[in-house]
This record gives C-alpha cells, sequence and structure tokens, in this order.
C-alpha cells in the first residue's frame, strides 16, 4: 500500500557538500549542505539560505570548493554543518584539518577531503537561494583512483538522509550504466 507524505525534499541520495571560501580577514570557511548537485558539466548549483557566513564569503570573493563528504570525514563534515561561521571564527582549524589555498580561484582546498571541485561564483540569486558555480579545477587524492578514473569505492561519499537524519555510505555498484538497459531494446 502507498500513503501520501508531506512534500519535502526525498531525492537520494543527498550529496554531502562541503563548500569552503575565505572570509574577510582570509580564514578559511567550510559549511556542510546538501542541497545541490551538477546542473551542466562543468557547472554546479546550491540552493544557500543568505544567512549562511559561506554564502557572505562567496559573493564578496566570487571562489569557492566543493568537497565531497566521505566515510573518513563523517564527523568533521557534520561538525561543518552544526556550526556557524558567524558563531565560530575557525571552524577548520578546529576539526583539526588542514588547509592549502587553490591555484584557480580564491578560496581553501581542504586537504583531508580526496575529492574537491575549484569553482567561480557565475550567479546566485537571493529570491530563490540558488547558486551556481563553474566549476575551473578538479583535485584529486591518487588514493581514489582506477586505472585515472575517480572509484567511488576507494571515494566513499556519504549521503544525507532528510527523512531519518542520517548519513548512508554510498558504496556498491549494481549495474552498469548504458549498458544493462540494452537488453530492453532488443
Amino acid at each position: 500500500m502507498k500513503v501520501e507524505l508531506k512534500p519535502n525534499s526525498y531525492l537520494y541520495p543527498q550529496p554531502v557538500l562541503i563548500i569552503g571560501s575565505y572570509d574577510d580577514n582570509n580564514i578559511p570557511d567550510a559549511m556542510n549542505a546538501a542541497w545541490g548537485g551538477v546542473s551542466d558539466y562543468t557547472e554546479i548549483s546550491m540552493c544557500l539560505s543568505k544567512v549562511h557566513k559561506t554564502v557572505e564569503n562567496i559573493l564578496k570573493r566570487k571562489g569557492f570548493t566543493v568537497a565531497m563528504g566521505t566515510r573518513k570525514t563523517l564527523v568533521e563534515s557534520d561538525y561543518f554543518g552544526i556550526v556557524s561561521g558567524h558563531d565560530v571564527t575557525n571552524k577548520i582549524e578546529k576539526a583539526k584539518m588542514h588547509v592549502k589555498k587553490s591555484s584557480k580561484i580564491n578560496a581553501p582546498v581542504i586537504e583531508e577531503y580526496p575529492l574537491t571541485l575549484e569553482c567561480k561564483l557565475v550567479s546566485y540569486d537571493e529570491e530563490s537561494e540558488i547558486m551556481k558555480g563553474k566549476i575551473v579545477g578538479v583535485i584529486v587524492d591518487d588514493s581514489i583512483l582506477t586505472n585515472g578514473k575517480i572509484d567511488v569505492t576507494k571515494l566513499e561519499p556519504i549521503s544525507y538522509d532528510p527523512s531519518m537524519h542520517k548519513y548512508y555510505l554510498v558504496k556498491e555498484a549494481v549495474g552498469n550504466a548504458f549498458k544493462d538497459g540494452k537488453e530492453l531494446v532488443k
């Protein structure tokens, strides 16, 4: 039997995105956001409330990084979502993580995250709170590569569940894209 629920963003998986920026004093900041994804081959879109310190930083600096939360970084990733940059001056330092400055944009790269997108701000709509960024670089730790490609089983990204407020591991391959459906084409 099917039942109806109140409207909510029940799409799975919801990525755990860690968005990095610098504040006015060049102190790196990070926030956790689940409402985002790919909107073109080299573009990312996220729904980010303008009350976030990170959004303020990005609008001033015009650049940001987006890392994937992983099994190994779960505690720190959750912390970045619990604590506001308005209240804690250096969340990244308190999380005992390390930063280097991106060579492509004015934003921090948090070294403990194995996959980071370097993005230039394309737009931010204050009414819808949709931020778009052009991906101008991708930094990947070679430990998550197989034959030069990102291997999700090595990356071990986590996904946010908005219904149960839990994180789940995205890991197991269950099929082959652009192949398995061909059996219905016959």
